[in-house]
């Protein structure tokens, strides 16, 4: 299942790259479930992200590797994957970030994530939640990046 989320920020996209740091991470973090960040070790390739999510009722680990990191002329991106020690019902996870530059002074954060349970229809029962996870980011981004 695709889902992409797109913030424009009123920044540079070098300043937005230099700000994906585990402070943001942990800002990003929405309210449920809650997260425990076991280890963050950056954004580039050979980095990985361990936690545990806290459902309430249950816990579970989720373990990310960065597998791509790359600056173009018209991006700075990083991609992390997980296919394993991940919540139920999740089997699969790519998540593209991509930070796009529009000028000097402006770029589009792009969460574009792909995930994937054991069906189809799973993946679209629970698209409404995966969506409201990731649009909570939008205002966090804007607030942390466009302070002063």
């Amino acid at each position: 299942m695709k889902l992409t989320i797109e913030t424009p920020i009123n920044r540079s996209a070098k300043e937005v790259w230099n700000g994906f740091t585990e402070k943001l991470f942990l800002k990003l973090s929405p309210p449920f479930p809650k997260l425990k960040l076991n280890r963050f070790d950056g954004c580039k390739v050979g980095d990985e992200v361990h936690l545990e999510l806290d459902f309430g009722i249950y816990s579970s680990k989720w373990t990310s590797y960065i597998v791509e990191q790359a600056e173009t002329e018209s991006e700075i991106y990083f991609i992390d994957t997980a296919e394993k020690d991940l919540p139920f019902p999740l089997k699969k996870w790519k998540h593209h970030h991509r930070i796009k530059k529009v000028d000097e002074n402006s770029c589009i954060i792009i969460d574009d994530i792909d995930y994937y349970t054991s069906s189809k229809i799973l993946d679209t029962i629970i698209y409404p939640g995966m969506w409201a996870q990731f649009a909570y980011r939008s205002p966090v981004y804007k607030k942390f990046f466009e302070k002063d």
